[in-house]
């Protein structure tokens, strides 16, 4: 787990007095999207996901968050993320989908997780640590509708429902939920996903399941397909102020507000001759005389590497254009004559209504996308939390 401040009351980032390198994370911004989320979905029950480290965000605050907006459910990929969410007194209702082969379910099941299955195996799996606990484990039923991970294959539907519907009626297991994943590739490719869970929904009930959360929407999905929220979204990346949609759609056309600040202090200042060269392999060289900042952020913290000489960063209201490559634990900016000095603060992304980069600014420099560039920030990284 990343290092974390004490929770400062609800301020504006700019406010603070500014770490060596910090993630501000303003929690106001969270609940603030969840609920306009929630508005805009409209559906019966809504999943925030809060999976690896709150897409670094940090996942115990930005949970709390998430249900002080209106979520009344929780996600993670694995079942170790959730006991994380137990362990610190969060008792909302949390499904896991992504399980270790060997995984035994007892814990899960101990901590009244919801399981999301895959498979025959791990049907049978879950109902023996529920036969173990004495109790009746809760599961959703994944299907695989054409994105080709985990999910059941339709020829394995009939066999898994009969069985589930089996250990349904023995009382080892309820059936709360049914759900998939969309691709995003196309609308149409979408459509037909969309098409076969249908006939996977129509084939759990033919089999005499009753599944009462239906979903198959994330945040791209939830936002652009209103067929595809059924009664229940799972919203992931928008959550945290950040757009979904891979056209000119903007957070802030979405209603949404970017939660994580990426910001420190200048480590060194000095001044370089023309032709000086910059970084490993002397990828830039100065044009001229001009004043060189060290800014303490690396790949070490989770800045990539593709950053080098493409990503912005903001000093003094400015924005300038990293110099070279980036290293481990630093890199340099070309600010040319501007006054810095030792310990001015330094913004890499936040919200652009602030003047400062976008995180897609630096998605577009890395020809990646907003989910890695957030979720990627290390541990190295103190957290700062405002807005509670």
């Amino acid at each position: 787990m990343p290092e974390a401040s004490a929770p400062l009351a609800a301020a504006s980032t700019a406010a603070l007095p500014v770490g060596f390198r910090e993630a501000v994370i303003d929690l106001a911004a969270i609940e603030s999207n969840v609920r306009v989320l929630r508005q805009a979905t409209g559906t019966e029950h809504f999943i925030a996901v809060v999976k690896a480290n709150g897409y670094g965000h940090g996942a115990v605050p930005a949970a709390r968050a998430a249900l002080a907006g209106g979520a009344d459910l929780l996600g993670v990929a694995v079942i170790g993320e959730a006991l994380e969410l137990r362990a610190a007194g969060i008792d909302a209702p949390i499904i896991a989908w992504l399980h270790d082969p060997d995984e035994p379910f007892d814990a899960a099941v101990a901590a009244s997780l919801s399981l999301g299955v895959s498979s025959a195996a791990q049907l049978s799996a879950v109902a023996d640590a529920a036969r173990r606990a004495a109790t009746t484990a809760s599961v959703h039923l994944k299907v695989d509708t054409g994105l080709s991970r985990n999910g059941m294959p339709r020829a394995a539907w009939d066999g898994c429902f009969a069985l589930a519907a089996a250990l349904e009626a023995e009382g080892a297991l309820r059936v709360d939920g049914i759900f998939t994943h969309l691709s995003n590739a196309s609308l149409e490719d979408d459509a037909a996903a969309l098409a076969e869970f249908d006939a996977g929904v129509e084939a759990a009930r033919a089999a005499g399941l009753r599944p009462a959360m239906v979903h198959a929407a994330a945040s791209c999905a939830a936002l652009r397909q209103p067929e595809a929220r059924y009664n229940t979204v799972r919203l992931g990346i928008a959550i945290y102020g950040l757009s979904p949609l891979q056209d000119a759609t903007g957070a802030r056309d979405l209603g949404l507000r970017p939660a994580m600040t990426l910001r420190g202090r200048l480590a060194g200042v000095k001044r370089a001759p023309a032709g000086a060269g910059v970084s490993y392999d002397y990828t830039y060289r100065t044009a001229a005389e001009t004043t060189l900042a060290l800014v303490p952020f690396g790949y070490g913290d989770g800045i990539p590497r593709a950053a080098s000489n493409r990503a912005p960063v903001s000093i003094g209201g400015r924005a300038y254009p990293i110099a070279g490559r980036v290293a481990m634990d630093q890199f340099v900016v070309d600010v040319g004559d501007a006054e810095v000095a030792v310990g001015d603060e330094v913004v890499l992304f936040g919200d652009p209504a602030a003047g400062v980069p976008a995180v897609e600014d630096w998605a577009e420099a890395c020809d990646t996308i907003n989910w890695e560039i957030v979720t990627r920030i290390g541990g190295r990284v103190v957290r700062r939390y405002v807005g509670e």
